[in-house]
């Protein structure tokens, strides 16, 4: 049997037994004018998810009589055969709160998620509690390519945390987002 028709009956069963979900050991060549040998090449990769595009939030002389709101876009990108991810936020204050503060002084704030981009509402978060049943768009894990992002991230400030803050103070606190794959 020449070279050519052994390669092609060797690719033929190493086809057939992918096919077939069995793997196979290496075959070795043998000894003459030219030796042919093959192996079985597999791979796989465990479930990941990675969450970017984020940009810190600032609410600076906003007016205490109408409500803040920032919506930005993010990309989170899972690598599930369902592309399906969950998100859980839990803020900086007092058993994970939702709040600024300003030494003792503290404001509530609201977190929503919408699963797509370009919301300016969406599904109200709890502070530790996860969204679940999202599907995200991305191609690529920083949205590099495909839709330039997935889903939105919406702060809210109502006009009762925004009357109850004292004028020319810094109020701060931190947003963390949990983002794990389904």
């Amino acid at each position: 049997m020449d070279n050519a028709r052994y390669r092609r009956l060797v690719a033929g069963i190493i086809m057939a037994a992918l096919a077939q979900g069995t793997a196979l050991g290496a075959t070795q060549g043998s000894l003459g004018s030219t030796s042919t040998g093959s192996i079985s090449i597999g791979a796989s990769v465990p479930n990941r998810i990675q969450i970017s595009g984020l940009a810190d939030v600032s609410f600076t002389n906003q007016d205490p009589a109408t409500p803040a709101a920032n919506a930005q876009n993010v990309c989170v990108w899972s690598n599930t055969s369902t592309k399906g991810y969950n998100v859980t936020a839990t803020g900086s204050g007092t058993g994970s709160a939702f709040t600024l503060a300003n030494g003792a002084a503290t404001v509530p704030y609201a977190v929503e998620w919408a699963g797509s981009s370009g919301q300016s509402t969406g599904t109200a978060l709890t502070t530790g509690s996860a969204l679940a049943g999202l599907t995200s768009t991305a191609t690529n894990a920083t949205c590099s390519s495909g839709p330039g992002s997935s889903a939105s991230l919406i702060v809210k400030i109502p006009t009762t945390s925004l009357q109850s803050m004292q004028a020319a103070a810094s109020y701060t606190g931190t947003l963390t987002l949990v983002v794990a794959p389904e």
